[in-house]
């Protein structure tokens, strides 16, 4: 994991956010990953460039620091630590266009016999519906849940 800051709450409760460093050969680049709200239970998971200026998520920068496998661990254990905090949470994550779709996909089905005890997976499908993950098929976003203890 990068040198992952522990998270903090907006000062308005409207969001939960984790904060990193990604190190590579262009440089140290601060990075957030920033849970919002969007329903009972239901968070927009977002992840990106810090913009200092505004505090926001720039998700569309390309920072290519050579380190997108350490990246994605840092974000697993992210969403890790936000459902043990939350664990009714249901996180949704979608790319900002198809190949970051792509490869939030192509880690889920790196990681999934380490990520399917834990979490029940869905992909979204282009008639708007959702179904349990399959490694044969892409999908439009996801959708993950913990799984209860018994």
């Amino acid at each position: 994991m990068l040198g992952l800051d522990k998270y903090h709450y907006s000062t308005d409760k409207t969001f939960m956010a984790y904060y990193f460093i990604s190190n590579g050969p262009n440089g140290a680049i601060q990075k957030i990953a920033r849970f919002d709200p969007i329903g009972k239970d239901v968070y927009n998971f977002g992840f990106g460039n810090l913009d200092i200026t505004t505090g926001d998520i720039s998700d569309t920068a390309i920072s290519d620091n050579k380190d997108v496998d350490v990246i994605m661990g840092t974000i697993g254990s992210i969403i890790y630590d936000f459902t043990n905090i939350f664990p009714e949470a249901m996180i949704s994550i979608e790319g900002t266009n198809k190949a970051r779709t792509r490869l939030y996909q192509m880690n889920i089905n790196k990681h999934l016999e380490r990520i399917t005890p834990i979490f029940d997976v869905y992909g979204l499908l282009p008639d708007e519906s959702w179904e349990s993950f399959k490694r044969s098929k892409n999908y439009q976003a996801f959708l993950g849940l913990r799984k209860k203890n018994d």
